[in-house]
């Protein structure tokens, strides 16, 4: 049974530990202790937390069809003449998208907006992670 320190958890999910003691100490999180007394968090436990946070709909979930969206900051936006590219930091994630000039202009995309990456793909590629 793989279970989560509050720490890790909180990697996990992209806020801070803080927030995961919040959500423990009010019930909305399940947790436990260990030989040490530190608190942590079981894997399915943790699992259909995260289901059941996903399952509140996005605003804008029902214009589209695409389910993976990552909200976050511009953190670079490189233009040429035809093409650009759009680097997005969305809480631990570096999203990179290539996409047209005209597109990035047009959205007005500068370093320092927030930006949605809405993504989907016909491949995605799991790998397994370690828990440490």
């Amino acid at each position: 049974m793989t279970e989560f320190r509050i720490g890790e958890a909180a990697e996990l999910l992209g806020v801070s530990a803080d927030t995961v003691r919040r959500w423990v100490d009010a019930g909305r999180l399940p947790a436990g202790r260990d030989e040490h007394g530190h608190r942590v968090i079981d894997g399915a436990e943790l699992a259909a937390f995260v289901r059941a946070r996903s399952a509140e709909p996005d605003e804008r979930s029902e214009e589209s069809s695409a389910r993976n969206r990552l909200r976050g900051i511009v953190t670079a936006v490189v233009k040429d003449t035809v093409m650009a590219q759009v680097d997005i930091q969305a809480g631990p994630f570096r999203v990179v998208s290539l996409m047209s000039r005209e597109a990035v202009d047009e959205l007005d995309l500068r370093v320092g907006s927030v930006a949605v990456a809405v993504i989907k793909s016909t491949t995605v590629v799991v790998e397994r992670g370690g828990t440490g």
